[in-house]
């Protein structure tokens, strides 16, 4: 274990032999760092986080404070990192309220890029990209692979779909369906995210699929209802495009158009 002189630990963090902790950095109580993994400089871990293997965390990154809701009366809610974590400077990740799934969680391999936000109760799942200054309001759940584009405000309760690429600046109200392309503000979809999905090796039959379960969907001008018995009746019945139908048949928030 290296850690700075100046570190300041709290008796009750449960910290792996072989983790780094930087210079003026705080670890509260009620915190796990696995193996590998390294804090940088000045950040602060206050309290209630699970913190996974070979994650990086770096300056001025702050962690697991209480949520920024008033409802909020001092539960023992925690914030749960997975592994191989990269989460950048001034980046803030809140515990959660005992709301909704009570727990702000993310999963293995994403990138939280600089001065970031994740609010209470948020839920990530694996690779998923966060640019510069994207910001997550309360209750909001990223499916993987996902990627939100710098300066972007997601609001409460919203879904953000698998695959799917959202551009910089862009303002989302509504949930974002897998694997499409969405900007503006407010959000608007602009087809699908087909060099993402090549990139990431699906198969040009599946994609073929998805864009003709798209087409229907969002271009042909029939009730959203009537659209989907359509893609189920004439679209090949691919797992992308029973994901893509299942996502927006779920939504209690309504889909991004």
């Amino acid at each position: 274990m290296s850690i700075h002189p100046t570190a300041i630990i709290s008796p009750d963090a449960k910290i792996a032999g072989d983790v780094e902790i930087g210079p003026y950095s705080i670890i509260g109580p009620s915190v796990t760092i696995g193996k590998g993994t390294k804090i940088g400089p000045h950040v602060v871990i206050e309290s209630h986080t699970d913190i996974g293997e070979n994650c990086h965390i770096l300056q001025f990154a702050s962690i697991g404070a209480a949520p920024q809701d008033l409802k909020f009366r001092g539960e023992e809610t925690r914030v749960i990192i997975g592994n191989y974590n990269t989460i950048r400077e001034f980046v803030t990740i809140h515990r959660a309220t005992v709301a909704d799934i009570g727990v702000t969680i993310m999963g293995d391999y994403n990138l939280i890029m600089a001065y970031s936000h994740i609010a209470h109760n948020c839920k990530l799942g694996d690779h998923v990209i966060m640019v510069n200054a994207a910001n997550l309001a309360g209750h909001i759940h990223v499916e993987d692979y996902a990627i939100i584009g710098g300066l972007t405000g997601v609001h409460q309760f919203v879904r953000i779909g698998a695959h799917c690429i959202i551009g910089g600046a862009s303002a989302v109200a509504m949930d974002i369906p897998p694997f499409v392309k969405a900007a503006g503000n407010k959000a608007k979809l602009y087809g699908l995210n087909t060099i993402g999905l090549r990139r990431r090796g699906f198969n040009e039959e599946n994609i073929k699929a998805l864009k003709e379960a798209y087409r229907i969907v969002f271009r042909s001008s029939l009730l959203l209802k009537t659209a989907i018995a359509r893609v189920k009746s004439e679209v090949a019945d691919v797992p992308e495009v029973r994901h893509f139908l299942e996502f927006i048949e779920s939504s209690p928030r309504g889909i991004c158009r």
